[in-house]
C-alpha cells in the first residue's frame, strides 16, 4: 500500500512543494506525484497541496526526494538540470496525457516547442488543443516542463500555475529563453559572456575559443541591401564579387545601392553586361519585387521577427537559400543561436575539434551542435576562426551552388 507525503522548500522562485508516494516495500524507490510551484504565500502553497493531494506533511523527505529538491533548487538558480531520470507517479493521468508528458520531458532546458509540434511528437498532429488541455492538468511542473511549450509563432501561451504567463516567462528566462525581440549579440561584452558560458560546458570548444577573434556586425544595412550583396557574392571569390558589385552600383549614379524599383526597370542585358549571370539577374529582380511587396521586411520590422520566420520569408526569393539567410542572421542581426549546418568550413572545423576522420554530414553536425544551444552562433564564429582556408581566398557559397 502506498503512503503519500509532502514537504515545502525554498527556491529563487518562491516556496515550492513536493509530494511523493512511498510504496509498501523498501525495494521500490519513492515516486514524485506532484511538484507545486509557488502560490502567493507559503501558506497558500501548503493549502493547495493539502486540497489536491491529501498528503501528510513530512519534515524529513527520503534521500531520493531530498536529491530531487536539491536539483530543483539548482535549476531555478540557473544551473540547468536534466530531470528525465526522476521516477514519477502518474496514476491519475489518462494514456494520452502520459504520452504528452513524456514528450514534454524530452524538451531540453533552453528550448521550446509549440503545442502543434508536441501534438506531432505523439502522432496526433490535429490535437494541439488537447495537448494544451493535458498540459494544463500537469501535476508535476518543471519536472514535466510544460513551461517549455509555447503557442504558434513563439508566443508564450497560457500557464496554469500562480502568476500565469509571468511565471512561465520567468522560468524560461532562467533557462535563457526570452519573449519579445529575439536575443542578439550587441557588444563585445555579450560575446565574452557567451564565451564564458560555452567554455564552462565544453572544454574542447574552450580551447578553440582561446584564439582571439573580432566580430563586426553590419547593423545599419537593410535586409534588401544585404541580400543584394550576398547574391552577387555567391560562388565567387571576394575580389571578383567586389568588382562586379562595383559595376552594378555604378549603373545607378547618386545611389549607394540600386533602389528596388530602379532595379526592376533595368534591362536584364544591362545587368548581364555588368558581369551577373542569368540566374543572379533573375534572383536580384525577384529580390526587388519581394522587397516592394513586403516579403522582405524593413530593418525595423525584421528585428522583431523570429529566425524561423525570417528564413521562411527570405528563402522564397529565387536564388536565396538557407545558408545566405543564416549569414544575414549572424552578421547583420547578431542572432545568438544560428547554426549553418550546410557550411563546409563549419563542418570541417567540427571534424578537427572532435578528431573525426570524416567530415560530418549536415544531420550529424546538427546533432553535435545541440549541446551549444542557445549560443550556437558564438560557437560557429570561433570554429570558423580556428581554421584557415587553403589556396588563397575562400569562395563565397550560397543558394546558387
Amino acid at each position: 500500500m502506498k503512503h503519500i507525503a509532502f514537504c515545502l522548500f525554498e527556491t529563487p522562485l518562491g516556496s515550492c512543494g513536493i509530494v511523493w508516494s512511498e510504496p509498501g516495500n523498501s525495494r521500490t524507490p519513492p515516486a514524485v506525484t506532484l511538484l507545486q510551484l509557488p502560490e502567493a504565500t507559503r501558506t497558500m502553497t501548503e493549502s493547495r497541496i493539502a486540497r489536491s493531494a491529501g498528503a501528510r506533511k513530512s519534515s524529513a523527505p527520503p534521500p531520493q526526494i531530498a536529491e530531487v529538491i536539491e536539483r530543483v533548487r539548482k535549476h531555478l538558480q540557473g544551473d540547468a538540470q536534466d530531470f528525465l531520470d526522476i521516477t514519477l507517479d502518474l496514476d491519475g493521468a489518462d494514456p494520452f496525457a502520459r504520452q504528452v508528458y513524456q514528450a514534454a520531458r524530452r524538451i531540453p532546458a533552453g528550448q521550446t516547442r509549440t503545442y502543434g509540434q508536441l501534438a506531432k511528437a505523439v502522432s496526433r498532429p490535429a490535437a494541439a488543443r488537447a495537448v494544451g488541455q493535458a498540459l494544463g492538468r500537469n501535476p508535476i511542473g518543471l519536472i514535466i516542463p510544460c513551461h517549455r511549450v509555447v503557442a504558434a509563432g513563439g508566443k508564450p501561451g497560457g500557464f496554469s500555475a500562480h502568476g500565469g504567463r509571468a511565471t512561465k516567462a520567468r522560468m524560461l528566462a532562467i533557462e535563457g529563453v526570452t519573449f519579445g525581440p529575439p536575443p542578439t549579440i550587441k557588444s563585445q561584452r555579450d560575446l565574452r559572456r557567451a564565451v564564458r558560458l560555452l567554455g564552462a560546458s565544453d572544454r574542447r570548444l574552450a580551447r578553440c575559443m582561446a584564439k582571439p577573434m573580432e566580430f563586426n556586425l553590419k547593423p545599419n544595412q537593410s535586409p534588401y541591401a544585404t541580400l543584394l550583396e550576398a547574391v552577387v557574392h555567391q560562388q565567387l571569390s571576394p575580389k571578383a564579387a567586389t568588382t562586379i558589385l562595383g559595376r552594378v552600383k555604378g549603373m545607378y549614379p547618386g545611389s549607394t545601392i540600386p533602389e528596388p524599383r530602379d532595379l526592376l526597370k533595368t534591362p536584364d542585358r544591362s545587368l548581364r553586361g555588368a558581369g551577373l549571370s542569368r540566374a543572379k539577374t533573375a534572383s536580384l529582380k525577384d529580390l526587388a519585387a519581394k522587397t516592394l511587396d513586403g516579403t522582405v521586411p524593413s530593418s525595423e520590422k525584421i528585428a522583431a521577427l523570429s529566425d524561423d520566420e525570417i528564413t521562411r520569408r527570405l528563402t522564397t526569393i529565387f536564388g536565396v537559400g538557407r545558408w545566405t539567410v543564416e549569414m544575414l542572421l549572424i552578421f547583420n542581426l547578431g542572432r545568438k543561436d544560428v547554426f549553418p549546418i550546410d557550411d563546409y568550413a563549419l563542418r570541417k572545423s567540427i571534424a578537427d575539434l572532435h578528431g573525426m576522420k570524416d567530415i560530418p554530414t549536415p544531420r550529424q553536425l546538427d546533432a553535435l551542435g545541440e549541446t551549444w544551444r542557445p549560443l550556437r552562433t558564438v560557437a560557429t564564429l570561433y570554429l570558423w576562426n580556428s581554421i584557415k582556408p587553403k589556396g588563397g581566398e575562400r569562395k563565397n557559397v550560397g543558394a546558387l551552388e
